[in-house]
């Protein structure tokens, strides 16, 4: 049995609690020990950002790494999970809880009509009917008038949270993030270890097998397309409420391929790679903005090194090196 094939270790590879196993539960207290004392150390927005990135890239890693199916549309349903949770919260006042959940059900009812019309194809049919139905997404975006065009919704409150907790102070915002992340982290985590994740991976591995074993693949991509769109919608709506606005930049195309970039980086197929991807990427815009328009010289560069050292993802080779399962 060669390495790449060899089963995990048994300490390594027995669920514990959520279904974690022992490599991962570290990696998860870790994660957690950060998102309680960073606020105390660095700007709460900056790492607000972060795990709004992260939760955007853990849901579209969800398609990419556990289906195998690459999406280059899913600006589409965090564009449009910002719009609707930015405009529910300034027009109609309401909790900021409900908006965001308003949000991911935009997304997760337009992942549904996208979906069903993208899902019949594989491979990069798949990919280019995404992104062809992103572009629509997008005009009608510009044209919708709800959406202020290009001056986008602006000004949006950040109101309460369950109608007692006022999210003006940027801490109180950052513990709603924080819960809003995590509880997205452990419903994608329990959603791959599950027997449907099972599916989902035969599915990725060979689709005809699975199809062979009685499974309806068609219908379980979609669900799985559906879910990962839902929680790009509450991705986009919990960042538009963080920063009070929702624009174009949300359903641009070149959101897709931020997404797409902050994946691979952290690891395909990994738990913890869209997170570390997320703080990576979100941390090179914020230190490196000082150099103006070399930014995006240096960003390139770093990518490029990164691809090269680091071919399955710096979470995936660090789980490779140490033949765990992150």
């Amino acid at each position: 049995m060669s390495a790449s094939t060899a089963p995990l270790p048994a300490a390594a590879a027995r669920p514990g609690l959520f279904g974690f196993n022992r490599a991962q539960a570290v990696g998860f207290a870790l994660m957690l020990a950060a998102i309680v004392v960073l606020p105390h150390v660095l700007y709460p927005i900056f790492l607000m950002r972060i795990l709004t990135a992260a939760l955007f890239a853990c849901a579209f890693n969800l398609m990419i790494g556990y289906v195998g199916l690459l999406s280059f549309g899913h600006a589409a349903f965090y564009g449009m999970g910002a719009y609707i949770g930015a405009w529910t919260l300034k027009v109609w006042h309401v909790d900021a809880v409900v908006a965001i959940l308003l949000g991911g059900a935009t997304g997760g009812l337009l992942g549904l009509a996208l979906g069903y019309l993208a899902i019949r194809r594989s491979g990069i049919y798949f990919a280019m009917i995404t992104l062809a139905l992103a572009q629509m997404v997008y005009f009608f975006c510009v044209e919708a008038p709800f959406t202020g065009g290009e001056d986008g919704i602006q000004q949006v409150p950040r109101g309460t949270a369950f109608g007692i907790f006022p999210l003006h102070n940027d801490m109180a915002m950052y513990w709603l993030v924080a819960g809003v992340f995590l509880a997205g982290f452990l419903l994608i985590h329990r959603i791959i270890h599950s027997p449907f994740g099972q599916v989902l991976k035969a599915i990725r591995e060979n689709e005809p097998r699975a199809i062979s074993l009685g499974y309806r693949t068609q219908d379980y991509k979609l669900i799985a397309f559906v879910l990962s769109t839902f929680l790009s919608g509450v991705a986009g709506a919990t960042t538009s409420i963080v920063f009070g606005i929702a624009t174009l930049d949300g359903v641009a195309s070149s959101r897709s391929g931020d997404v797409v970039l902050t994946t691979l980086l952290g690891g395909l197929g990994t738990v913890f790679g869209p997170v570390i991807g997320a703080a990576i990427t979100t941390s090179m815009e914020n230190y490196l903005a000082q150099f103006g328009s070399w930014v995006t010289v240096t960003q390139g560069a770093i990518f490029v090194i990164c691809v090269l050292a680091f071919r399955r993802g710096v979470v995936g080779e660090i789980a490779a090196k140490l033949k765990l399962s992150l």
